[in-house]
């Protein structure tokens, strides 16, 4: 069984398709923490509607936090971490130990960056009149969005869409796209 820790600060949503793709056996992993800097994060609750165990991070400076992490995920086996809506900077400690990965709203390297995250983003996006935007995996490193990519999906920008709409669109193909990369890593193929 392949392990992972997913960390959101948000809704959910992506933490939710990957609980979803597990028990439907579309996935052949289980989540053994999800880990938020934020104690109302409705992705808590997901977790915790599912048997999945939280963890509340308690630090808000990076270096204890970093520490507070290492320390915390020390206590479960972990082969990937999934960073789905998390939006603080990892520290050297679990970049040193772990396999990291996120999924970021855009086509990299194109509008990421600290501060672009969200609806940010597809304002950005449609703001800048692009054709396409999409979704990207990619590993992390000490940079916001700067990792290496792993895979990315294509969606088209219509006149007609708003960042709403764009969002929607983004979303979909991102939860399908993590899954594909998910199996992938449990297949050891990445």
């Amino acid at each position: 069984m392949y392990n992972l820790v997913v960390f959101a600060s948000g809704n959910g949503s992506t933490l939710q398709s990957i609980i979803d793709n597990i028990n439907n056996n579309n996935l052949n992993a289980q989540i053994n923490l999800v880990v938020s800097d934020n104690p109302n994060a409705f992705a808590l609750q997901r977790a915790k509607n599912s048997n999945i165990p939280t963890y509340i991070i308690k630090n808000k400076n990076f270096n204890d936090r970093d520490l507070e992490l290492e320390t915390e995920l020390s206590n479960y086996q972990i082969d990937l971490i999934v960073l789905a809506g998390y939006l603080k900077m990892i520290g050297p400690k679990l970049l040193d130990k772990y396999k990291i990965i996120n999924t970021h709203p855009s086509l990299l390297p194109k509008y990421g960056g600290k501060g672009m995250h969200g609806m940010h983003v597809h304002e950005a996006v449609i703001n800048a009149k692009e054709k396409y935007s999409g979704a990207t995996i990619h590993f992390i490193n000490q940079e916001y969005d700067k990792g290496t990519i792993i895979s990315q999906t294509q969606v088209e920008v219509l006149p007609t869409d708003t960042p709403e709409t764009l969002s929607q669109k983004v979303q979909s193909v991102e939860k399908i796209q993590l899954i594909k990369v998910l199996n992938q890593f449990a297949n050891n193929e990445i």
